[in-house]
């Protein structure tokens, strides 16, 4: 496919998914600029006053979003940064200074050994290390047993790429005193750890709280434009401030992406409990559906899912399972799901999808999933 085509493709989706009355989640990447500024500014003077100075290098708005982080996390610091990956990056190559040891321990599907071609070694000078390939996060036993010494064990919760899966509480605490005993620190990939209360029990607060460091991103579930933020020792923080300024990400003004997280953590953030509560009523449906249907095999995983996000996969080809999927949009006005994959470990001929359930999904019964299953798999031809 050339990139024309590639294109042609994108445009026909947007407009299929823009067009369509049901869907389970708006993704704030789906809607027009003029949309998305609309929007800031009618929904901004209630997170903070418009009338204040723009942002310069961080202060301003900025800084009330930094404030907010840490408030809510509980930690005596944070700092925003353009990029998640730039934030995570720093506070792994800030701990390697101060544990001596540029090993860091984290899962091989984790976010950057699949999605950041190589940087912790290439930019920051890290080496990576897995104390497991199961998918799923290691246990107190394979940190404990682990044969070669690390200086940082880094937890994405939830893995996205194995299932946006988590582990039960008790063995989170378990995997973290484990590397206590081995005299590393323990960081957090929490891009999406703001809907993790529910699987744990527990605030957010609490969960930061077994960690020295912890990431959060204000797109992936807040609904932000972009940005991020870690949170932790304001002397850890400080130092990530001067490494953010060498890494290029002492931004101008950030106030569009600033006010956009304020305006997530404020009007998304408490309505993600309900959301990961309907994810279940909808993987659920989702596999009766498909247990229904003529598809010879399926899979929902994790069933029940332990957030609002979860995969489905159906022995098809991608090109099949895309073109139902926007058939299914433009015909029906239903978007069930979006975007089919394959990947380095996926067998021939299976492909997956994530489906994510936000305040559109609310108003799905199970019986609206199971008719739109339905529709789905009449598409598949």
């Amino acid at each position: 496919m050339t990139d024309t085509d590639g294109q042609k493709e994108r445009q026909r989706r947007l407009t299929a998914w823009r067009r369509s009355g049901r869907v389970l989640v708006r993704a704030s990447a789906e809607t027009t600029i003029g949309e998305r500024l609309a929007s800031l500014a009618a929904g901004g003077g209630a997170v903070h006053d418009l009338d204040d100075w723009t942002d310069l290098y961080g202060d301003g708005v900025v800084g009330t979003v930094e404030r907010r982080v840490a408030e809510l996390l509980g930690t005596e610091a944070a700092a925003f940064f353009p990029t998640g990956t730039m934030a995570q990056q720093i506070a792994l190559r800030c701990w390697a200074g101060r544990t001596g040891n540029p090993a860091v321990a984290l899962h091989p599907l984790s976010h950057p050994e699949v999605h950041e071609r190589g940087a912790l070694s290439a930019v920051s000078g890290l080496r990576t290390v897995h104390p497991t390939s199961a998918p799923r996060l290691p246990t107190a036993d394979e940190i404990r047993d682990f044969p070669e010494p690390f200086g940082t064990l880094m937890l994405e919760l939830p893995l996205r790429d194995a299932g946006f899966v988590l582990p039960e509480w008790e063995t989170l605490e378990g995997t973290v005193a484990a590397a206590r005993e081995r005299d590393a620190v323990v960081h957090l990939d929490g891009a999406r750890m703001w809907e993790c209360g529910p699987h744990f029990g527990r605030e957010l607060a609490e969960i930061a709280g077994l960690a020295d460091s912890v990431y959060v991103s204000f797109y992936k579930s807040l609904g932000g434009l972009s940005g991020a933020a870690l949170a932790g020792p304001a002397e850890l923080v400080d130092e990530a401030r001067t490494w953010r300024h060498r890494y290029g990400g002492d931004v101008f003004q950030q106030h569009p992406a600033a006010l956009s997280a304020l305006l997530g953590l404020e009007q998304e953030l408490p309505r993600l409990p309900a959301y990961v509560a309907h994810a279940k009523v909808v993987a659920g449906a989702l596999a009766e559906g498909f247990e229904e249907s003529a598809v010879p095999w399926f899979r929902v995983h994790p069933e029940p899912p332990h957030t609002h996000q979860f995969q489905v996969w159906l022995p098809y080809g991608e090109g099949v399972l895309n073109e139902a999927s926007v058939r299914q949009a433009e015909e029906a006005g239903t978007v069930l799901f979006r975007r089919w994959f394959t990947g380095p470990s996926t067998p021939p001929g299976v492909s997956f999808t994530e489906v994510t359930v936000a305040a559109e999904g609310l108003e799905w019964t199970a019986q609206d999933v199971r008719g739109a299953v339905a529709e789905f798999v009449e598409r598949l031809g």
